[in-house]
């Protein structure tokens, strides 16, 4: 929030009369993590800084799964051009060959 507000030229005191709460400690509470806006709050935040509620949420963050998607995701592509190629291969269980 502190970097949409600096780029926007906003103030703390901007933000108080823009989401007319009662007092200017609710935005500095919300600039140094002790408290968090709330979801009608920061709906209008988004609106006024003209970014998606997402960016503004989490930046340019990636979830921490999102890598280990993709390596899951390159393992199963690996696995399945495998099969495709040796069709013996789909009777491989867990490194042992199976009985026929």
């Amino acid at each position: 929030m502190a970097y949409y507000m600096k780029i926007n030229g906003l103030t703390p005191r901007d933000i108080q009369e823009y989401l007319s709460l009662s007092c200017v400690q609710t935005v500095y509470r919300w600039l140094d993590g002790s408290n968090v806006p709330n979801v009608h709050h920061l709906y209008a935040l988004s609106q006024l800084f003209q970014v998606q509620l997402d960016h503004m949420i989490a930046g340019d963050r990636k979830p921490e799964h999102y890598q280990t998607r993709i390596q899951q995701t390159d393992r199963l592509l690996i696995y399945g051009k495998k099969l495709s190629r040796d069709p013996a291969a789909s009777f491989i269980i867990m490194g042992q060959q199976a009985s026929s």
